[in-house]
């Protein structure tokens, strides 16, 4: 049996995350201080006691979902389980990369609230937004963005690839609604705006790039210990994988899930265990490869369920 542990992305936040963690397992906790330590804000408190607007904002969001991350990759390491693969959506991968061993936990909060910063300033004036799109297939969603461009004169294109029959466009809001209205004619489903505060994945997030370029100057990139399956091309990163140019290319680029679960299906990965609050992963799992089987880690409650599991294949 090969495992993977995948870790979500911005917008799976939600008011209250990991209060009943924290209170059940130490080594969460213990990644919770650590992580508040490492920010000009009161973490925890955000984490347990603030709202969604507030969560939402970009330059909170990245490394309060990577506190949480955090814990729940201590509380697994200290009950035996190691990974055969690790992926992550957007802000997702840099947990993924710190699992991998790449960054340190003290690395993956300051970089997370660096990252939010430097995209939450990219976004400054622009008046953009996120749709996921529900029901219709790749190419379709494409031609919607396409028309709507054409229509608009403004940019709007797919941002992600999530699932089967789930993509999310991105760009200014007037294309971005123009894109929706397209799909929904051309046979989607739905159309969700996302929780987020600004137009990931696309070219706008060009002043964020260049920082995380001066930003990447002062960290040490070590060599991954396991697959990192990379947002970019949907496939595992290479050992010589020029890792900080990934990143860099990762906020302007579309990406790949969809291709990555399938990647790691046709690799034979059986069990993913998803660690964030919700189940975003495991509904595009469940949508993109029907012979993996997706856990949740949402509470104390998921999480000792999933324990109880590995005992039994540890």
């Amino acid at each position: 049996m090969k495992t993977a542990l995948f870790f979500t992305g911005q917008g799976s936040q939600v008011p209250g995350m990991g209060r009943d963690l924290y209170e059940a397992y130490p080594a969460f906790a213990k990644m919770i201080d650590m992580a508040g330590e490492n920010v000009d804000f009161d973490l925890k408190a955000l984490m347990f006691e603030g709202d969604q607007e507030t969560l939402s904002q970009t330059q909170y969001a990245q490394p309060v979902l990577a506190a949480f991350a955090l814990g729940v990759m201590a509380v697994l390491a200290e009950h035996g389980y190691q990974p055969d693969y690790t992926a992550g959506l957007s802000l997702g991968e840099y947990c993924a990369l710190t699992q991998a061993g790449v960054f340190t936990p003290q690395e993956l909060i300051r970089l997370t609230a660096f990252r939010g910063k430097a995209m939450a300033d990219a976004a400054k004036g622009l008046d953009t937004k996120m749709i996921a799109v529900m029901g219709l297939g790749a190419e379709q969603t494409e031609e919607a963005c396409r028309q709507a461009r054409e229509k608009t004169g403004h940019f709007v294109a797919v941002s992600n690839y999530n699932a089967e029959g789930q993509n999310v466009i991105s760009g200014l809001t007037d294309a971005a609604l123009e894109a929706a209205a397209l799909a929904k004619a051309a046979g989607a489903r739905r159309c969700v705006p996302l929780k987020v505060s600004t137009s990931f994945h696309t070219p706008f997030m060009e002043p964020a790039s260049k920082a995380l370029h001066e930003y990447f100057q002062t960290i040490e990139f070590k060599k991954p210990s396991i697959p990192v399956v990379c947002n970019l091309t949907g496939l595992p990163m290479a050992q010589d994988e020029d890792i900080p140019h990934m990143l860099e290319q990762q906020i302007l680029c579309p990406v790949r899930l969809a291709q990555s679960i399938r990647y790691m299906e046709s690799a034979g990965v059986t069990d993913v265990i998803e660690a964030g609050p919700g189940k975003t992963i495991a509904g595009f799992i469940k949508r993109t490869a029907k012979g993996m089987k997706c856990q949740s880690v949402t509470d104390a409650a998921s999480l000792e369920k999933i324990l109880d599991s590995l005992k039994e294949n540890i």
